[in-house]
């Protein structure tokens, strides 16, 4: 199972950004 690093890493982006996708808060480019 990947990790939130394992997301950020590949999407090129921060665990923060990872996480405001997953819990669905913030706004968050596409």
């Amino acid at each position: 199972m990947a990790t939130m690093l394992d997301v950020s890493i590949r999407a090129g982006v921060s665990k923060a950004t990872v996480s405001r996708v997953l819990n669905g808060t913030g706004q968050v480019k596409e």
